[in-house]
This record gives structure tokens, sequence and C-alpha cells, in this order.
């Protein structure tokens, strides 16, 4: 295997060998999320546009069904804890609780300096004087702490607690530094029971501020992708396990109704060996998390040569990891996919692109049944992992990019939340179907065609992606012919194409051009149809996505709506949100021919 050893030495050239890094062009560094040089995108070649592709589906309402949750859209992951802070950062949270059914979120670097928990030995400075002991001695501080949860739960959003980094005064070296801009230290404890104390005495803080109550509800999982360069302990796998150990007591002993788990590693990794040492050492440990991105490499995560394409790489992992969970001691152990995206680098025809709706909508029809929850990274570009951000448009990770603009994966997860929470088997793998209220269904359907470009230099798009994809539909058993059809495709809901259209302007966007591009961001009014006897013929072009609400709920569709979410939008409802929303749009009818199918 590539990655790191358990014996190896940490070697910073080398940490991240598991993924390469990609170039975050637009920041001038060579660095990206996750670690080595990029080849350039090779740009593609204009071809004849293909026949389209046909696909007939039948679907009965009253057909026998298995739960659905919506597994996808529970957690989300962000930058680091600091951000949490930002009006910025709280604006975009807002936008994603509206659209999705997001639960909990999750960062890095609650631990860190910049949020001040853990300061012995501090000393006031007033300039011209000398340091002074504070009156207050304690050697902990929650401010922040509390001010980052307080934020999150005051918009119904619980924390998903990652436990990092190291405070710099409890760290074994203290000027070890990640590359990350914010550099965060890696290293271990230089006291294992210092350590215990700040984590008992940050569980019990959280219950007594919060309530059992609710804490019990979240989820504290050790660290971050111990297997990279996030942890320089050695040796590394072994040394991440004491890690866990001492954490996971500490926690427990502040309550045992507290949740804990990990190994939180990347490239799917180190979850047999994690959960035969839970339990050969007896230590808790209540989840197993890790985290997968479509491109990272099928040697690093399943250990052979195969050729898996990126739409299949995040649930081949999935279910690697389900499968030996099952084969554990603890076979009924939650499996949480904490971090996930198509791409673990920058690039911009992937995450930025309408690509990202085909590619989630696959990736969950294949995950489900075998994860608790997936959380997407990231559900913001408020984010300074490479630097600070600037342009709204570099392959960011978020669903909103800079200025709060939405992307076209944004709109997906829009579109997506529609589904109901049962699910209709289906022989398509470009469709799900779900059941609304009674006599009414949801369906997906989508046309998967890879990238238009991969690496940090975008392409713009010179053709169609591929042929597009018509579905002959026969729906049986709904309440009604009414049909809403959503979209997200390359003129529907796609603000890359207006940003294109201005020349993608490089730094800081005018007011006026931040304006037009939230505007043409937003996800554009449902097309009205009819079944006629029960047909109906709808096509997606290729990197396109369609839910179709079928039968009453139909009438319902606009009513889930809100103001887009620019600054001004968002005071208008700060008061009292709505649960769930999406863009205010005014519907337009598509006329259909008595007699055959309507074409769409």
């Amino acid at each position: 295997m590539i990655r790191p050893s358990d014996t190896s030495a940490w070697r910073p050239s080398a940490a991240r060998s598991v993924r390469p890094w990609g170039v975050a062009v637009v920041l001038g560094l060579t660095l990206s999320a996750c670690g080595s040089p990029r080849a350039p995108a090779t740009p593609p070649v204009p071809t004849a546009p293909a026949a389209a592709i046909e696909q007939t589906l039948s679907i009965d309402a009253r057909a026998p069904s298995h739960a659905f949750p919506h597994f996808w859209e529970q957690t989300f992951g962000s930058g680091h804890a600091i951000l949490a802070l930002r009006e910025s950062y709280r604006l975009d949270l807002r936008t994603v609780k509206q659209a999705t059914g997001l639960a909990s979120i999750r960062f890095h670097g609650i631990l860190d300096d910049e949020v001040g928990l853990y300061d012995p030995g501090r000393r006031t400075h007033v300039p011209g004087q000398a340091p002074v002991a504070p009156l207050d001695a304690s050697i902990y501080n929650f401010s922040y702490v509390d001010q980052i949860y307080d934020g999150l739960l005051e918009q119904g959003v619980r924390p998903y607690v990652e436990l990092s980094f190291m405070p710099r005064k409890l760290a074994a070296v203290p000027d070890a530094a990640h590359p990350f801009w914010y550099h965060p230290n890696p290293t271990p404890p230089k006291d294992y029971a210092q350590w215990d104390d700040m984590i008992r005495a940050l569980a019990q803080h959280l219950i007594a501020r919060y309530g059992m109550n609710e804490v019990s509800h979240w989820k504290f999982e050790v660290w971050n992708e111990p297997n990279l360069d996030f942890w320089q302990g050695l040796p590394k796998q072994s040394s991440y396990f004491q890690l866990y150990d001492h954490t996971a007591q500490a926690l427990k002993s502040a309550s045992p109704r507290l949740q804990v788990g990990g190994p939180a590693t990347a490239a799917a990794a180190w979850v047999s060996e994690f959960l035969a040492h839970t339990h050969r050492a007896g230590v808790p440990v209540d989840f197993v998390s890790t985290h997968v991105y479509a491109n990272d490499s099928v040697r690093d995560v399943l250990g052979t040569d195969e050729r898996i394409p990126r739409e299949q790489m995040v649930c081949r992992a999935v279910a690697k990891v389900h499968a030996q969970i099952q084969r554990s001691a603890y076979p009924d152990l939650p499996l949480i996919l904490s971090e996930f995206n198509a791409s673990f680098a920058n690039e911009p025809n992937i995450t930025d692109s309408d690509y990202m709706g085909p590619w989630l909508a696959n990736t969950i029809r294949l995950c489900d049944g075998l994860t608790e929850s997936m959380a997407y990274w990231a559900f913001s570009d408020v984010f300074e992992e490479q630097g600070v951000v600037r342009t709204p448009f570099y392959g960011g990770f978020g669903l909103i990019a800079a200025d709060h603009i939405d992307k076209p994966v944004m709109n997906a997860f829009r579109l997506l939340h529609k589904l109901g929470d049962r699910r209709i088997p289906l022989e398509s793998d470009s469709a799900l179907a779900t059941t609304l209220a009674p006599g009414s269904v949801a369906l997906a359907l989508w046309d998967y065609a890879g990238p238009s470009g991969t690496g940090p230099n975008y392409l713009p798009p010179r053709q169609p992606a591929g042929a597009s994809r018509l579905f002959h539909l026969l729906i049986r058993n709904v309440s009604s012919n009414d049909v809403d059809i959503w979209r997200v495709d390359d003129d529907h809901g796609n603000v890359l194409k207006a940003f294109d259209a201005m020349g993608r302007p490089a730094g800081d966007l005018t007011r006026d051009q931040v304006k037009r591009l939230q505007a043409a961001a937003l996800l554009p009014a449902p097309e009205h149809a009819w079944l006629n006897q029960g047909r109906l013929d709808v096509t997606v072009p290729a990197h396109g996505l369609a839910v179709l609400i079928i039968g009453e709920a139909a009438h319902t569709a606009l009513a889930h709506t809100a103001p887009a979410h620019t600054a001004d939008a968002h005071a208008a409802f700060a008061d009292s949100p709505p649960a769930h929303s999406a863009p205010f749009a005014i519907a337009r009818s598509v006329s259909i021919a008595q007699g055959s199918p309507a074409p769409l």
C-alpha cells in the first residue's frame, strides 16, 4: 500500500501519499485539500452529438418499498471551527439547513489554539507593563467553544464533534505545523494525563451547558485522518489507537451516554484493525467513521489494481467497510462516512459544475442501506485550508461558493431532498423512485457522463458531455396525472455557465457581478406536465439531474419555497426560518397534446 505504514517515519514530503495534492491555482499555491502534483487537464476533442440513450421505466406507487432515510443530507463537513463565528458561514449554514435535512455539522480544530480552549500558565499583556497572571487562573476557556456551538444550535444544527488538533502547550512537538493555511499541530500530547483532563473537562462543560439529553445525541469523533499527515504519532497506527483509548475513556468518565467513535481515516483505512483493537482492549466504541473520495487510489482503498470509475468509487469503499464491520465483534455498529466528495482536490470541472448532480444521485443509489450517514465535504466555501479564497469558482468543496453563490451541487441537493422516505426498487442505474404521500411518487432521473475536464485548470465545455437520455415512463396508481419536473443541468440552476459568459473574471468580483451570479444560480421553477394514460417521456441531458413529483403532491411543490439566499433575503426570514425550502419561483406550464406521451 502507498499509505504510510504503522512503522514508517513521518515525512512531510510523503505524508499525503494516499491522495495526491491538487494545485490550487486560484490561490497561487501548490496545495489543495489533500497532497502532490497533478498532471494538467487534457482538453476534450469535439465530437458529433450522440443519439439519445432510451430507457423504459415502469413504476407502481403501490409497489413494495423499503425505508429510505436521507442519509446523504443529515451531516455536512466544513472547514475549521473558528469559521463558525463568521456571519458568512452562518448565512450559508442557514441556506443549507433550509434546503436539506441538515442535522449536524463536522469541522476540524475545536481544540486549536485559535479557539482558545487550552491555555495553562496564561499571562495578560498590557503595553508598557510586565505580563501578569490573570485573576482567572483556569487553564480552560470555553468562551469560543460556546459561541461556536451556540451558533449551530440556534439554527437547529447539532455539532458533530471532531476532537482535533493538538493545543501547542500540550503538544509533544509544539512547533510542528500541518501545511494547511491555519497550520494546526498534528502531534500527540506530551502528557496523556493532561490530555485526559482536558477532554473530560470539555465533556463535563458541554453537559453542564447544554444538558445531557442534548449532548447524548452528539457524535464525538477522535481526530481526523490519522493515517495521513494530520497525525504525527509513531508508530502511526498504534499511537493513534493510544490516543483513541485515552479519549474514549475520558469521555465516558464524564458520562457513559456520550457517543464516541473513529478511526476517521482517509481512504477507508484501518477499520478492521481499529475494531479488533477496541475489542481486545475493552475500549468503548459507539460508531465507526472513515472517509473516501471518488478519486482516491483503488490500491489505497481496496488493495487491488481494478479500474473503478469515479461514479462507483465511494460506494465500493462504503461496501468494503460495511462488510468489515459485519465481520467484526461489533456487527451492528453504525457506519458514518464523515467525509466524501467527487474529488479531494480543487477540480473546477467537477465540484463547481453540474457534473455533480448525476454523480451525487448515483452515489446515493449505490450507498443506500450500507451507511447510517454520509457527510458531504463541505457545505460552504467559507473555507481556509488552502488560504483565503480569491474567486468563487476554483474547484472548492462547498455547496455554496464565496459571496453566497449557489453551485449546481447545491441545487442538486435541493432536488434530492424532494425524494420520499421509502424507495421503490427499480432496475436502472440512472433512476431512483420513492413514495411521498399516498398516491404520489418522487422520481429522480439522471444522465451520468464523465467530467468535461479534470485537474486544477478549468476547461469550458465545448460540446455536450455525452448523449442525452430519453426516459419512457409508465406510472401506475398515482392520485392524479399532475407532474412537476425540477431540473439541474447545463441550462438549469447552473451558475458556472453565467460565470463563463462573464469571462471568468479573476480576483474579487464587483457587487453587481455577485448579484448577477446569485440570480443565475437560482433553481428555476419546475416544468408542469401531465401523465397521459400513465405515460410520460422525459429527456435528461448529459450531466443532467431531474426530479419529478407525480400525483397530488405536485400541487404543493411550490408551497415549500423561500427567498433566494442573498444576505437581504436571509434577513427577511431570520426570525422564523421555514423548515425546508428552495428559492421562490413561478411555475411555467408545458402543454401536453392528448393521446400521446409528453416529450420533455
